[in-house]
């Protein structure tokens, strides 16, 4: 799905990592939440409270998923998913373009 319609976007924007990581929050009718957002190169960790699904649409980097200590290699066009109430870490390698969809 390359575009969503008759959606909510909240427009205060979610800024971590001093700016480094941005989002936008896009809420649908049913209640459902994802993120819109790009990640600048840099190394982050993030926690989660619902499980995550996380499209890359474009950009390349490395992800070390709870349990794991070896880091995975996601490019443009993958995606990956990380558990609830869990930390992941990110190593960004060049700008990454990024939907988040928080699942039940």
């Amino acid at each position: 799905m390359s575009e969503f319609t008759n959606v909510t976007v909240v427009k205060e924007a979610n800024v971590y990592f001093d700016g480094k990581v941005t989002s936008r929050t896009i809420l649908f009718a049913d209640g459902t939440k994802k993120t819109l957002g790009i990640m600048m190169p840099g190394e982050y960790e993030f926690g989660t409270e619902k499980k995550e699904l996380m499209e890359i649409m474009s950009g390349e980097l490395e992800i070390l998923l709870p349990g794991s200590d070896t880091w995975q290699k996601i490019t443009g066009g993958e995606s990956f998913e990380v558990a609830a109430n869990a930390k992941f870490g990110l190593r960004i390698n060049t700008i990454t373009d990024y939907c988040c969809s928080y699942l039940d």
